[in-house]
């Protein structure tokens, strides 16, 4: 039998959400700037200015996703609603498994959209630059660098993301020392900006011959890809450019000459490194974005004028207290311990099922 009552107590739930979303998001206000805009797109002189046409283009283009995907998912709330009072009146055993799926497809939407509004910071909806590099440990802690570069990759391509692979180093006996990849979408840096730091391990270790439990720990820095028309002024002096031959993941794809690029920003101690690419010239441009957000990243920090000001000083890397535990023995457990979130199941974790842990951060960073 239906249960009715827990169908009435989740929509209620439902519309609390999407009301408190419309409020916070000002669904009102986003609504009257759309139509606002559009009309200035009626007038006559409205393309002469092609830049400003544009911008205004894109800003309506935004708005419309915004007040569209809000409008559709209060719909659903609307028709949950109804389907609940009209199989009060009449059963139709179609007609509640119907009502089922749309609940469960109602929750997802609210979820999705409510993700969505926390996702207003400066840089949220650009691409991720993310590096992964292991602790101290050796092997073990290589190794476990490697399952989370795994896990990330996992994650993009369930959630629509691109991955392109910019540096590898291989390790030494399994896993890797390092790695930097660009992730592509859409918010990618919203979201990931939430993995940001140090990440434990627990397990009995595959390479220890005695069967014993190993703690290892990588750290993962991401940082938003800053668009190319972003003015930002590096003294070339500053630059130092080393060049190497590139070689892939697992020494493949070995290149006969030096194409990989090497750039040490000389005043932070900062190192950019990009191989991928076809030629030196491409992949010098790539690690120049590259160092490019990450002097940005550090001058936001440290609340500075200008480049020129960061001092090498500050950059020293240090670890911190792990953000988040994977532990496969003697239990499993995936804890976040700035959130407080866990889940058992640390196979379907490392299979890329990390959206519940970004959620949880991004509602605890309100």
């Amino acid at each position: 039998m239906f249960d009715f009552e827990n169908a009435t107590k989740i929509n209620e739930e439902q519309n609390k959400r999407i009301n408190e979303i419309g409020n916070s998001i000002n669904i009102e206000k986003l609504t009257a700037e759309l139509n606002q805009l559009e009309k200035k797109t009626e007038e006559q002189e409205f393309w002469n200015d092609a830049e400003k046409s544009s911008k205004i283009l894109s800003d309506i283009n935004e708005l419309k996703k915004k007040v569209f995907n809000y409008n559709e998912i209060k719909k659903d709330v609307q028709t949950v609603s109804e389907m609940i009072e009209l199989l009060k009146t009449e059963s139709d055993s179609e007609m509640e498994k119907e009502l089922d799926s749309l609940i469960n497809k109602t929750n997802e939407e609210l979820d999705s959209l409510e993700i969505s509004t926390l996702l207003s910071e400066k840089y949220d909806k650009n691409n991720a630059l993310v590096t992964i590099h292991p602790g101290a440990g050796g092997t073990e802690a290589q190794d476990w660098a490697e399952m989370l570069y795994r896990m990330y990759t996992r994650w993009a391509e369930m959630n629509g993301f691109k991955v392109d692979e910019l540096d590898y180093l291989d390790g030494e006996e399994a896993g890797l020392k390092s790695v930097t990849f660009l992730v592509s979408g859409e918010y990618a840096y919203g979201y990931l900006k939430s993995e940001h730091g140090v990440h434990r391990l627990v397990r009995i270790s595959p390479f220890d011959s005695g069967g014993r439990r190993h703690t290892s720990f990588a750290s993962i820095e991401v940082l938003p890809e800053i668009d190319d028309d972003v003015d930002v002024y590096i003294n070339p002096d500053d630059i130092k450019m080393d060049v190497y031959r590139a070689s892939g993941a697992g020494g493949q794809h070995i290149n006969k000459t030096s194409s990989a690029v090497r750039l040490t920003h000389i005043p932070t101690g900062i190192v950019v490194a990009c191989q991928t690419e076809r030629s030196q010239f491409q992949n010098r441009d790539t690690a120049m974005k590259m160092l490019k957000s990450k002097l940005i990243n550090l001058k936001e920090k440290e609340n500075k004028e200008k480049i020129e000001d960061l001092k090498g000083t500050q950059m020293d890397i240090a670890w911190g207290s792990q953000i988040r535990s994977y532990v496969f023995c003697p239990y499993t457990l995936v804890k976040d311990h700035r959130t407080g979130y866990e889940v058992g199941d640390v196979q379907k974790v490392m299979d890329g099922n990390i959206n519940n842990f970004i959620f949880e951060y991004l509602k605890h960073n309100i």
